[in-house]
């Protein structure tokens, strides 16, 4: 007797998604029987039966069975074995890449390429992949939905749509800005040919020529800084206009005279930072038309914002070397006029010898208050003032010391020696805690530079991994988060670290 007549379903000829039950008939003179399930090649549980009761076998999860019977006759065993039942309830998988393809109108979209189906069963799906490719219409801008659908044996389905934004051809306009461009290098190039050929031929005369007295005449980069300085001239009488751009320059009234002495208004710091965000504009125009591409309405706003924020990163690095410098040299000028009175010189006297024993950030601030008493203010205002401008909090000791010595009388070599004593101890102390925890802020440093250099590695090996991240909602959600919680993460451990004196 054949094992097909035990089974009601010997074994399946295709894969099914449904729940498969087997029953299994026992012929006359089995007095019991054990069966067991064999899944995948892996044996199950002997499941003994005290009859010769038929029994339902269910099979529900996805794999390959088997049915595996020990049947025991009179004075014997036999054993019987069904064929294959499969089972596959897992959807196929299927990867379109990006959600987002953009293509212009004329070229031609494969919408296989690229494209990956495979199924743990079935293996490689990709010839079984249905599109509606060819019911869309290309021939028109605008978002066309492509559809990708693919089934496995077991009638298992999945689908995923693809979102193909038609856009305008621009290649007359590319060939156009690219032929200006060229144009422009081209007159650059012959410019400075032409440059380099007026340097030789000087070069060649000069021994025959007589030098001039005063040479008034600008290199081609001075040429370049000054044309710069008169945009920036102009840009600044325009914004000077907006009353809201008056009160946002006010707070870079501290940087005037520390980061270029030819800003003379803080709304030229504002101007630089307005013409720096059209420089980096252009740049990622040049760089979109070199790649045949037109740089979206939406896309231009992050390099101009980068471009205009560029400027702060400096500002505030030029802001915070010059206060170093001064907090430096307090000291030196707190010696030289201690050693001023010891020998029997005045505040103004010890203040212009400072000038000129001292130079640097230090020496000019010194310079501003001796001619403020010299137009006649008072030493505890000219103080005053100083302690204003810098804000650190050595001046303020140091003022209020004068400030006290000058109303009240004393003996200002003893408090400059205290004073000096205590800078001195506390520059000491400064120096010993960087030492300290200079291993602890290089760490730190590259805690936070660990990130960003993972981001730039990954899209140099795959420029398409983190385009999820700003062309989907929950990407540009997830972007934002991450974001914030970076900037958390850097506060806190800035925090952390500082160490207040």
């Amino acid at each position: 007797m054949t094992n097909q007549n035990y089974f009601d379903l010997y074994e399946l000829k295709s894969p099914s998604r449904e729940d498969v039950r087997v029953i299994f008939t026992p012929q006359n003179g089995i007095v019991k029987y054990q069966y067991q399930i064999i899944k995948d090649g892996t044996a199950g549980t002997l499941i003994p039966v005290q009859n010769n009761r038929p029994v339902t076998i269910l099979m529900s999860e996805t794999g390959n069975y088997q049915i595996r019977v020990i049947a025991y006759l009179a004075n014997q065993s036999i054993e019987i074995t069904s064929g294959t039942y499969m089972i596959d309830k897992e959807a196929p998988v299927l990867e379109v890449g990006e959600s987002v393809l953009k293509m212009e109108l004329g070229s031609t979209l494969h919408p296989l390429q690229g494209i990956k189906a495979y199924d743990a069963q079935d293996g490689d799906l990709l010839k079984s992949v249905v599109t509606n490719y060819d019911e869309l219409d290309f021939t028109t801008t605008g978002i066309k939905d492509l559809v990708y659908t693919v089934s496995d044996r077991a009638g298992n389905t999945v689908t995923k749509t693809v979102h193909v934004q038609v856009l305008e051809n621009h290649n007359t306009e590319l060939f156009m800005i690219q032929s200006g461009i060229v144009s422009i290098l081209v007159v650059i190039l012959f410019m400075i040919l032409y440059y380099r050929k007026s340097v030789r031929m000087e070069r060649r005369i000069s021994k025959y020529a007589i030098d001039p007295l005063v040479d008034n005449s600008l290199s081609v980069f001075d040429n370049l800084h000054h044309i710069y300085d008169k945009m920036l001239h102009y840009v600044g009488n325009v914004l000077k206009k907006s009353v809201f751009l008056m009160k946002y320059a006010k707070r870079y009234d501290k940087y005037l005279g520390i980061i270029d002495k030819r800003y003379k208004e803080s709304i030229d710091l504002v101007a630089n930072k307005v013409v720096m965000g059209f420089i980096f504009l252009a740049i990622a125009i040049f760089s979109k038309t070199i790649q045949y591409q037109i740089l979206e309405p939406y896309e231009m706003i992050f390099p101009y914002l980068f471009g205009f924020y560029i400027p702060d990163a400096l500002y505030i690095y030029k802001y915070k070397r010059y206060r170093n410098h001064l907090e430096n040299d307090l000291l030196q000028a707190i010696i030289v006029m201690n050693n001023a009175f010891k020998s029997g010189r005045s505040i103004t006297q010890a203040i212009d010898l400072v000038t000129h024993e001292l130079d640097g950030p230090i020496a000019e601030e010194f310079k501003k208050m001796y001619l403020e008493i010299s137009f006649g203010l008072s030493i505890d205002v000219v103080f005053k003032r100083f302690a204003k401008r810098i804000e650190l909090e050595e001046v303020t000791y140091l003022t209020a010391s004068l400030t006290i010595l000058n109303k009240t009388g004393g003996n200002i070599i003893k408090v400059f020696s205290s004073i000096e004593k205590s800078l001195f101890n506390k520059k000491k102390l400064k120096l010993e805690l960087a030492s300290l925890t200079g291993s602890s802020k290089i760490i730190v440093c590259a805690l936070f530079m660990v990130p960003i250099l993972f981001i730039l590695f990954v899209s140099v090996l795959n420029p398409t991994y983190f385009v999820p991240l700003y062309t989907t909602k929950l990407g540009f959600l997830l972007t934002i988060i991450m974001i914030l919680m970076y900037i958390v993460y850097i506060y806190f451990v800035r925090k952390i670290m500082k160490v207040r004196m």
